[in-house]
């Protein structure tokens, strides 16, 4: 028997079984890493309250200086015979608050004035004016000063004695009958409830009820002159008036 044939065999039982290779499999995907916030740092810090603020009507009854500005609507009733006058007009207000329940204010009028026979002018008038603040709404006050008239254009007769009549100045007793034009100034009082409405910490609004006076010592001029003193001849009328007016107003503080 040959040994060829049994020496392959036992090399074939004894080699070792070819594998086949094929692709490597697939690494499982990395797990997301969070990402990390980052902090944000804005340029201003939040705010801190550690009080409360003040109301504003808190602030409107702390003292300081106060100023307004108003339009003013009313009427003038001559007594005695002066005429009457629809006015309207500007007004400006300024002055103090002293404490809570006090103010000392100061009040200028400008105001356009027409009248019958197709007069117009204008009155003027400036007071001070005490003030109580009777709620944090309502306030009252009494006001004493000057006031003025100036007239121009009116149809009204020329009461005697006439200006070409007289040799010195001439004082009429009363004012049953008007000078044509009226200029001149007098004593002016007045009587006012306001109601004001706190709009914010700098500025307020409201309206203005006013009883007004003025007693006005008119001038008219006669072109004449004395012929002893060559002072200026005038014809003098003192013109008493009552009226009231309503004022929208906006003040600041």
């Amino acid at each position: 028997m040959s040994l060829l044939p049994l020496l392959l065999a036992n090399l074939v039982a004894v080699a070792p079984i070819p594998q086949t290779t094929g692709p490597a499999p697939a690494e499982a995907p990395a797990a997301p890493v969070p990402a990390t916030a980052t902090a944000v740092f804005d340029e201003d810090a939040p705010p801190r309250l550690s009080l409360p603020t003040e109301s504003d009507r808190a602030l409107w009854r702390k003292p300081g200086f106060r100023f307004g500005l108003g339009l003013a609507y009313g009427r003038f009733y001559g007594i005695g015979g002066p005429p009457n006058y629809n006015l309207i007009g500007p007004t400006i207000r300024a002055g103090l608050r002293l404490d809570e329940a006090w103010s000392l204010l100061g009040s200028l009028q400008y105001l356009y004035a027409t009248g019958g026979g197709g007069m117009r002018g204008l009155r003027f008038a400036g007071t001070v004016e005490p003030t109580w603040h009777a709620t944090s709404h309502l306030s009252l006050a009494a006001g004493i000063g000057f006031g003025g008239i100036i007239e121009s254009g009116s149809a009204r007769a020329n009461p005697d004695p006439q200006p070409s009549t007289l040799d010195s100045s001439y004082t009429f007793p009363n004012a049953s009958t008007p000078i044509p034009d009226c200029n001149g100034m007098g004593v002016a009082g007045l009587l006012r409830a306001q109601w004001l409405w706190v709009m914010g910490p700098r500025s307020a609004t409201g309206l203005a009820f006013e009883l007004d006076g003025q007693w006005t010592g008119c001038e008219e001029d006669t072109g004449r002159v004395e012929p002893d003193t060559a002072r200026p001849i005038v014809r003098r009328q003192w013109w008493p008036h009552l009226g009231g007016s309503l004022t929208w107003e906006i003040q600041w503080r």
